[in-house]
């Protein structure tokens, strides 16, 4: 089949971007892949058929350019400072433009209160979204990507132990292929899905110990889950080369991940209900990752036992990060007594309805069964 939609969808290189851009390649829709830069990733979204568009998502004028001839927008913000400004850039562009839907994807756990900034844009941006008078909002909220699990599988899979800082807390990991699907899914029907939102999550609440179980037997060795502070977690991401923004938020929703936050009113059928066929398990997710590291990030490498023993020493080594950095340029955005998911009672009735936590009589409708 093919179709004269022309879909965008921004954050195209990235671990959502690249399936939904695979996936309406496949659907017969022309599609533009906004990117940051050309490189392997971009060129091999160009080789399957869609449109690379290079540009900043950060001007307006490049987004601009993008819309041009464009109907329906899947926008993926990039986790990264300034996701208010960005987002609502791309909303001006759309409305401007003349698209006729967009699909958003936030979060699931965002709130007015929460403590990370970044959390606190993902409720205004969805709340503002909604503003505009001539284009469809359709909101795509998953939890913590199964990914999150899995970042230090190459020493989990030498040294048989998975370290993370989520204490026993439940989560039920969604695969970031399944929210692609979801999202194409809605693209494909923006007017029947107007308003709605969408909570995509893995079939099954699961520990970390569970986890670990999971990864026994997807690595074919026994993996035992150590529980660690999260600062020691930053001091092996650090080593890991990962951006300290990330972790400075990450921290917030580690702690929301131990306190059960992100289990209220999960699992979902989401998955099901919007693509016609389950959510993949995690099992399946993890073999995934296991088969090819560099599907996590391009920096990452399998190691050997050696290697495994050496990025050890590494971990220990290195400094934790301090953030106090971080929050001295939020200065003024930051907010007294701030409250996460597992503490905001407000934040609590909606999930438990299903329902996005958001303002006024145009709240979206709830979808769960």
């Amino acid at each position: 089949m093919s179709t004269s939609t022309k879909i965008l969808v921004t954050s195209a290189t990235g671990h959502i971007g690249q399936h939904a851009v695979r996936l309406l390649v496949e659907c017969g829709y022309q599609v533009r892949a906004f990117v940051r830069r050309d490189d392997w990733r971009s060129r091999a979204l160009a080789e399957i058929g869609a449109e690379v568009f290079i540009g900043n998502l950060y001007d307006f004028r490049d987004l601009s350019d993008a819309m041009i001839g464009v109907q329906r927008v899947f926008h993926i913000p990039p986790f990264a400072p300034h996701l208010l400004h960005n987002t609502m850039l791309t909303c001006l562009a759309a409305q401007e433009a003349g698209v006729e839907a967009m699909v958003l994807l936030s979060g699931w756990n965002p709130n007015p209160s929460h403590p990370s900034l970044l959390t606190r844009e993902h409720w205004i941006a969805n709340n503002v979204a909604r503003w505009m008078p001539n284009v469809d909002v359709i909101h795509l909220t998953p939890g913590i990507f199964a990914f999150t699990y899995l970042l230090t599988i190459s020493v989990t899979r030498r040294l048989g132990v998975l370290p993370l800082p989520f204490g026993e807390g439940l989560n039920a990991p969604v695969s970031e292929r399944d929210i692609a699907r979801s999202g194409v899914a809605l693209l494909k029907e923006p007017k029947k899905y107007a308003g709605t939102t969408w909570r995509p999550t893995g079939p099954q609440l699961l520990s970390s110990a569970d986890v670990a179980e999971v990864l026994s037997d997807v690595l074919g060795r026994t993996i035992k889950y150590q529980p660690i502070s999260f600062r020691m977690f930053t001091k092996a991401a650090r080593a890991m080369g990962a951006a300290e923004f990330d972790m400075h938020n990450l921290r917030h929703y580690a702690e929301e991940i131990e306190q059960g936050a992100f289990a209220i009113g999960a699992p979902t059928n989401h998955v099901a209900q919007l693509t016609g066929s389950p959510a993949e398990s995690f099992r399946e997710t993890a073999a995934y990752y296991a088969a090819d590291v560099r599907r996590l990030a391009p920096n990452l490498r399998e190691l050997s036992t050696l290697g495994a023993l050496l990025f050890m020493l590494k971990i220990l080594l290195t400094p934790a990060p301090d953030f106090m950095a971080f929050e001295a340029a939020e200065g003024s955005t930051r907010i007294a007594d701030p409250k996460p998911g597992h503490k905001n009672a407000e934040w609590q009735a909606a999930a438990m309805t299903g329902r996005l936590s958001i303002l006024g009589p145009r709240a979206p409708k709830t979808n769960m069964m």
